[in-house]
């Protein structure tokens, strides 16, 4: 299930990865772009869904029909090995969701620094960003309630729900463009980015946390 709006070429990528896949569903939030074409013309479902990450997760996932959901970021790629490591987990977890292991499309040493912050959380906390996919059983989707239709947060919002014990992570890579860091630089990125996390941890609406996460650095 991949959440779009405006995703261009980028969306392209994600979908090449996940070749072959039982079912896909594109929830678009109103694209103006060629996305929803970009879709359609890959044979994947395409919804309209109301914008907003957590409306378009909520949608895609009502709308799927497997036993299993995969929640992937359309600027996301799955690496080698994630369909192996997604069948071990299916057979070997059946009760516990996964994640995969954050990885950056830049050989920039800063990049690696990101990973290795993102790694540390991941492990620290079992507090994994929408960015590393989230994979769980649909009965366990229900029992916590499902995404809620948050603009921001949501992906924080379910793992805390799922709980850091019923969390594990894949032996495979979900690779994410390195475009917002690029552009904003990676410093103020990822200082933005902890912002908002201790923002929403104090409380503050995830509707004012949005906008500081997508107003762009000068």
């Amino acid at each position: 299930m991949i959440p779009t709006l405006d995703a261009g070429e980028r969306l392209q990528h994600c979908l090449d990865a996940l070749d072959g896949a039982d079912e896909i569903i594109v929830a678009d939030g109103g694209s103006a772009d060629l996305t929803r074409a970009t879709a359609e013309a890959a044979g994947v479902r395409v919804l309209l869904a109301p914008r907003g990450r957590g409306e378009q997760l909520r949608a895609g996932a009502a709308a799927a029909g497997g036993d299993w959901l995969l929640f992937l970021h359309a600027d996301t790629r799955l690496g080698r090995g994630w369909r192996r490591a997604v069948s071990s987990h299916l057979a070997r977890h059946p009760g516990e969701a996964a994640c995969f292991h954050f990885r950056l499309d830049d050989s920039a040493w800063q990049a690696r620094l990101v990973e290795r912050g993102v790694s540390l959380r991941t492990r620290l906390f079992g507090l994994p960003y929408g960015d590393q996919g989230l994979l769980l059983s649909r009965a366990l989707y229900d029992a916590v309630g499902g995404y809620r239709p948050l603009p921001l947060m949501e992906d924080v919002d379910i793992v805390r729900r799922i709980g850091r014990r019923r969390i594990r992570m894949l032996p495979a890579d979900a690779v994410t463009s390195a475009e917002r860091w690029r552009r904003d630089g990676w410093l103020r990125r990822s200082a933005t980015n902890l912002k908002c996390l201790i923002l929403y941890r104090l409380g503050v609406a995830p509707e004012k946390i949005a906008r500081i996460y997508n107003t762009p650095s000068r």
